[in-house]
């Protein structure tokens, strides 16, 4: 049985960071939870709209300055993890597959459009399909529509398992002994009916196993990539986000020794999860990327229930041995109460405050889980953060001009006194 404690990191302990040489020094960005809604359009109307309001999903100007401010950040990043969950929080009925593949599209045109020639690895979030959390554990039009749109990402045999279950296995940046294995972990979402009278839906348990064994036996090391985690959630310590005969399944303790990092999203909180024995030696850990929609969270019980979007985090690795050493830079947006106070539905008028805003986090190593254990027991998790941060302004001035994109919805868009054509 696998135990997972859920921790939130805190930036308010510094310590010296680890130093790499630049030959040994990779980087790649993790971005995840967009919920982009096509539908947000600015109001002079203070009356709890969706402008800059936490009960609103990203609208495209935060969509397109996050991507760009990711450029402006790091460039040239080695590649990109993409978890996705792209889709607003809406009714089934107020979104359709059309809809969701335009989404889906746009949003990868655009990461393409800013990173062209960066290797992407995405993993599939359960508002990615429709009905949202339903994904299925067979073939279906989302999954092939999917594979259609990421010819560059996938290589042929991934295009293959990904239209089967969503799933796929390839070389780390086409390096031999590195390999990145992308889990469709929504299949064992508690809230995917679709998949709750299947003991290993899709299969992927049993493919997992293979391809984890076969790494295995040619001493590869392995980052996993997934959406939906395993344990619970930070916010709700009661509240799984799998299904408990998946969350006992989960891959992790047979194959810990091979799996050097964890990559996953789906909370919208900045966080990390370690793994546990039986006998309770630290096994492993996942990093949980926060998102980028400010969304208010409809979960009963849940304290903090919003998030300030936009963070984007960077993870330096050894490009030796895959260890993975945090560092996080990020562009945050934050939602500041104003003074005045609507009457509507009790809500405050609210105004967006952008702030740019890097720190480092060093000396939490992902494949070393007894390090990682010892330095979490002992307080020594690292955060540094920069001064003379520079300012929204020259941020700004410093991206490339956004080029917009033809959206493919219905309506017409209006962001900042731009309209972009539907």
């Amino acid at each position: 049985m696998t135990y997972i404690t859920s921790l939130l990191f805190t930036a308010t302990i510094s310590v010296a960071c680890l130093k790499y040489s630049m030959k040994q020094k990779g980087l790649q960005h993790h971005i995840t939870d967009l919920h982009w809604d096509p539908t947000y359009k600015l109001t002079e109307k203070p009356e709890c709209v969706c402008a800059s309001n936490y009960l609103c999903d990203a609208p495209w100007d935060l969509i397109n300055s996050i991507v760009y401010a990711m450029k402006y950040i790091l460039s040239d990043p080695d590649f990109i993890v993409w978890t996705e969950d792209d889709m607003p929080h809406v009714p089934n009925e107020d979104l359709g597959e059309e809809a969701l593949l335009s989404i889906i599209s746009n949003l990868t045109h655009i990461i393409k459009l800013v990173f062209p020639s960066t290797k992407v690895y995405s993993a599939l979030g359960n508002h990615d399909y429709h009905p949202k959390s339903q994904l299925p554990p067979v073939q279906n039009n989302i999954y092939e529509q999917t594979a259609q749109l990421w010819p560059g990402w996938l290589e042929p045999e991934s295009q293959t398992t990904f239209r089967t279950g969503g799933y796929y296995t390839e070389n780390l940046l086409n390096r031999p002994g590195y390999r990145v294995v992308v889990l469709n972990t929504n299949l064992y979402y508690d809230q995917n009916r679709a998949t709750e009278k299947y003991d290993d839906p899709a299969g992927q348990f049993i493919w997992a196993d293979q391809v984890l064994t076969e790494h295995a036996n040619n001493k590869e090391k392995v980052y996993i990539i997934g959406h939906v985690p395993p344990g619970f959630f930070e916010k709700k310590r009661g509240k799984p986000c799998f299904r408990p005969n998946f969350n006992k399944r989960y891959l992790i303790q047979k194959h810990h020794s091979l799996i050097i990092g964890q990559f996953l999203g789906h909370h919208h909180t900045d966080s990390f999860r370690m793994f546990y024995s039986p006998e309770g030696s630290p096994i492993s850990a996942m990093f949980l990327t926060p998102g980028v929609t400010p969304w208010k969270t409809t979960l009963p019980g849940v304290i903090d229930e919003a998030n300030n979007p936009g963070f984007i985090y960077i993870f330096e690795y050894d490009t030796q041995t895959l260890l993975v050493k945090v560092r996080a830079d990020g562009l945050r947006y934050f939602l500041l109460k104003s003074t005045n106070i609507c009457q509507f539905n009790g809500c405050s008028e609210t105004k967006s405050h952008h702030s740019f805003s890097s720190f480092t986090m060093c000396g939490i190593h992902l494949g070393d889980a007894s390090a990682a254990h010892r330095q979490i027991a002992h307080h020594t998790v690292v955060v540094s953060h920069p001064h003379n941060e520079p300012s929204v302004s020259a941020l700004h001035s410093s991206t490339a001009s956004p080029i917009p994109l033809k959206l493919k919805v219905t309506t017409q868009l209006m962001f900042s006194n731009k309209t972009f054509a539907s």
